[in-house]
């Protein structure tokens, strides 16, 4: 059974596309972690940096492990044009840290993608929340009725 969670990035797998190897996880996991320590307030130079908030959701891997994406979403998507341009300029630099960080035999390259996986939730539970759409969620009086007559 796949551990992948089901995020609906933009850009994502195509529907052709094999699901990825316990070691594209596993790698892909440290690697999250690895950089979610590196992006905390005050440890990058960068000015769109240095207090942003950032979370690292997901980094999926090459299957080489040659190239990497990081999924990130600014605290309340705050300023995420600007943080994403600062994370592009400091990609070379906490390549070298991830190198550092974890083992590895050649570190990947590191390209950001703004998380949309939060966007799409929010998206869903707006519609769920909708009065029509309870009402057919919700059992009716007449379903509930029945099922107590049943019981009864």
């Amino acid at each position: 059974m796949s551990r992948r969670r089901g995020h609906d990035h933009a850009g994502g797998q195509s529907p052709g596309s094999r699901a990825p190897s316990q070691r594209q996880l596993r790698v892909g996991e440290e690697l999250r972690h690895s950089l979610a320590q590196l992006l905390r307030p005050g440890e990058l130079r960068d000015p769109a940096l240095r207090d942003a908030n950032i979370t690292v959701t997901e980094v999926r891997v090459s299957p080489d492990l040659k190239n990497a994406t990081a999924y990130v979403m600014p605290l309340a998507g705050a300023k995420a044009d600007e943080i994403m341009n600062g994370l592009k300029r400091s990609a070379p630099y906490l390549k070298t840290m991830l190198a550092r960080a974890v083992e590895l035999r050649q570190a990947p390259n590191i390209a950001f993608a703004y998380d949309t996986s939060f966007d799409s939730a929010a998206r869903i539970a707006e519609l769920l929340h909708r009065p029509e759409v309870e009402r057919d969620l919700s059992p009716s009086s007449e379903e509930l009725s029945s099922e107590n007559d049943d019981k009864g």
